[in-house]
């Protein structure tokens, strides 16, 4: 009960202060969007490193987005062991983005989306000397909004990173996943507008947390109070420190609920092409060059992987399409965390955003096309988080279909696209028919005192010093921690109590199982029944949800021949390193993985080598992406034009000296590896002269030293096609 008057009280206090981000880092303004042309309420900060530690302004910087979803800004940065920590620790010049309780009359997402764009263009400003433009990680729908400013602007950020994040907001599994059904279950997006109209033309962030509550009750009702109640020893701060971030309730703009429930929750208009920027541009996700890297769980219910990887699907109807547009998506699926895990959990933070901050270097320089991130614990050596466990990451090659595996097909999306007609019809009956009549009764003062009644408000005032009745139990707290005697874990009475408390919320659990079922099925008897379909449009013979899903296989066609031309002309010309970078990229393409411990020996390997160190990082990422789209488009021609690009005796040894000893960093090389090797050693002519040292293949069989004939089906034989081994 103390530990509950210090939550009640902690409420207070930060709402006094004005609801300050929960950072635990110190930090310092550095664009406030109130001052912006079109002003709104969010800000751009700094993160201060702890005293002692210090940043490199040559590293890339890292920009953390955070969700507006209810909740106040800084869960990204809540504890040390976060995503903000793990890139601080690393020496990398660190960001936030975050926002103040009340938004600016009349500011739209569109207003933010231009501050967001301003924030980057400030933040590259301030390190013109750094490696590269910023990294930029949004979380949940921060991760969405994210994704359309990288499409809209996609020359400021090196390195995408969304967690969480649901793009395509229909997807996910039947008996399962039962969020995504609200919308339709309450007539779509008319209760957004309504629920504003009541709040003044303010939306309360409060409901949306009753709705994350809502979804799951046995935590909320039972596991969470128990799990304070059992450990209220060891647990106290923990608790408090989540309760200050899940208390505060921020609140969002009539404009700014209805559009982001229209276009992302009901509509899911971002991967269908529906969204458009200010001044009419079409947001498509494919134009987006920077490495795209997807965190998703299997243990959220809130954004289940369909939801955070489908959008590829919907874009691309094969990995070759992902190479042809020059595209890098990678994605790595938790087995168990929750939603709020994802970018919450210190274990999460120390696992997947920490291997995306060491391995930044090798995603941006991976080839094009679909992988998937894999990490796996390895003996500690020390690592980002220092005392933290290692990690060492690795990136499969994968095909469209491992993204399908996720979901159970998609014919369960269906019945919302009539929910999404049908809400545009109720939302413009509303408003033309009540919402004209309803505003007027509602100010801001009966807003206001609407808000101060809301039940996730009141349960903290109502455990706070605020309520006399609280008066006695401090003294009460304090007189039992100075004589209290745990019981012990064998105690049968606490072992009776666990029992019983488990039995009940799995019950409710069960209730909750229950309740998702009928809740589904109510949905498909609406959604589904012939005459509403015929009401939404989508019986009619030409409707457009009938019509074959746009692809742009012609243009990406066109766009290939016209690459593969060009790389024609250019395959035979190149310089040292682009031969080197060539079988590299030949070697991930023939294995179908890389992983970060290999790339960095190999990094180490040829930075120390005199042709490398003498151009920029710049040049060298030009060259090995050049180099990646070469072996992408043809590996016959690209590796058979070696002897092209080393033209002596004296290169072609040191080239494949230099391969030997990248190959070679560890004992137990791949076999694809040793293959290339040899075949490299015989386009080059080098087999003979350097048999001794040579990788063994393994056929036990002499290899001529001779150039490799094009064999059936090369470049030389027919014409050039996209598809790979993997």
């Amino acid at each position: 009960m103390d530990v509950l008057r210090r939550r009640g009280n902690q409420f207070i206090d930060h709402y006094r202060a004005g609801k300050p981000p929960v950072l635990v880092f110190e930090y310092e303004l550095v664009i406030d969007g109130a001052s912006l042309e079109r002003p709104c309420n969010y800000m751009l900060l700094r993160i201060k490193p702890e005293p002692g530690e210090k940043t490199d302004p040559t590293k890339r910087p890292y920009v953390v987005f955070d969700p507006r979803a209810g909740h106040g800004p800084g869960i990204g940065g809540s504890k040390e062991k976060s995503q903000v920590g793990v890139a601080l620790k690393a020496g990398h010049p660190v960001y936030f983005v975050a926002f103040r309780p009340k938004p600016v009359p009349g500011q739209t997402l569109r207003d933010i989306a231009l501050a967001e764009k301003i924030f980057l263009d400030k933040v590259i400003e301030l390190h013109p000397d750094a490696e590269a433009k910023p990294a930029i990680v949004g979380n949940c729908q921060a991760g969405w909004a994210i994704m359309i400013l990288s499409a809209l602007a996609p020359e400021q950020a090196s390195v995408i990173s969304i967690a969480g994040s649901p793009l395509s907001y229909w997807a996910g599994k039947e008996g399962k996943d039962p969020m995504r059904y609200f919308g339709g279950l309450m007539g779509g997006n008319w209760l957004a507008a309504f629920s504003s109209d009541l709040g003044g033309g303010i939306f309360d962030g409060a409901n949306l947390v009753s709705n994350f509550e809502f979804l799951n009750p046995a935590n909320a009702i039972i596991g969470k109070p128990y799990n304070l109640y059992s450990k209220v020893d060891t647990e106290a701060e923990r608790y408090l420190d989540f309760e200050r971030w899940w208390s505060g309730h921020f609140l969002l703009t009539r404009d700014e609920i209805v559009e982001l429930t229209s276009e992302l929750f009901i509509g899911n208009k971002l991967t269908r092409g529906h969204i458009v920027s200010r001044d009419g541009t079409p947001v498509d996700l494919r134009e987006i060059r920077a490495p795209i890297v997807v965190i998703a769980s299997e243990g959220d219910n809130i954004t289940p992987p369909p939801q955070a990887l489908n959008w590829i699907l919907d874009l691309y109807d094969d990995v070759d399409e992902i190479r042809a547009n020059e595209q890098t998506i990678i994605y790595t699926v938790n087995r168990s965390v929750g939603h709020l895990g994802i970018f919450v959990s210190g274990r999460v933070a120390v696992k997947e955003h920490a291997e995306f901050v060491s391995s930044i270097e090798l995603v941006e320089t991976l080839p094009a096309g679909l992988f998937e991130m894999i990490i796996e614990e390895v003996e500690p050596e020390g690592g980002v988080m220092p005392g933290a466990p290692s990690y060492v990451a690795r990136f499969e090659a994968r095909t469209l279909d491992d993204i399908r595996a996720y979901d159970d097909g998609r014919d369960d999306e269906k019945p919302f696209e009539v929910v999404a007609h049908m809400s545009e019809v109720n939302e413009g009956l509303y408003e033309t028919f009540v919402s004209p009549w309803l505003r007027p009764f509602f100010n801001e003062g009966l807003a206001e005192f609407q808000r101060f009644l809301h039940p996730q408000r009141q349960r903290y005032f109502w455990w706070s010093d605020i309520n006399p009745f609280m008066a006695g139990i401090e003294v009460a707290a304090t007189a039992i921690r100075e004589k209290r005697e745990e019981a012990g874990a064998e105690n049968i009475y606490r072992r009776t109590e666990n029992v019983m408390v488990r039995s009940a919320e799995t019950f409710l659990e069960r209730l909750t199982t229950q309740r998702d079922l009928m809740l589904e099925q109510f949905f498909k008897g609406v959604w589904t029944n012939p005459l509403l379909s015929a009401f939404a449009g989508e019986a009619a013979s030409f409707a457009d949800s009938r019509k074959p899903h746009a692809s742009r296989r012609k243009e990406i066609e066109e766009l290939r021949d016209l690459k593969l031309a060009a790389i024609a002309k250019r395959c035979e010309q190149g310089s040292f390193r682009q031969a080197i970078m060539r079988v590299i990229y030949a070697a991930i393409r023939e294995t179908g993985k890389v992983d970060a411990r290999g790339f960095a020996a190999a990094q180490e390997i040829w930075k120390s080598h005199p042709r490398f160190s003498e151009i920029s990082r710049a040049e060298l990422k030009a060259e090995a992406k050049e180099a990646a789209l070469m072996v992408s488009y043809d590996i016959d021609k690209a590796l058979d034009s070696l002897p092209m690009l080393l033209t002596s005796r004296q290169e072609r040894e040191e080239a494949v000296a230099l391969l030997r000893r990248i190959a070679e960093w560890r004992p137990d090389v791949a076999p694809e590896v040793k293959d290339l090797m040899v075949r490299v050693e015989n386009i080059l002519g080098t087999s003979e002269a350097n048999g001794h040292g040579r990788i063994v293949p393994r056929s036990a069989k002499p290899v001529a030293a001779v150039p490799r004939a094009p064999k059936s089906g090369s470049v030389a034989t027919r014409k050039p096609t996209l598809r790979s081994r993997h």
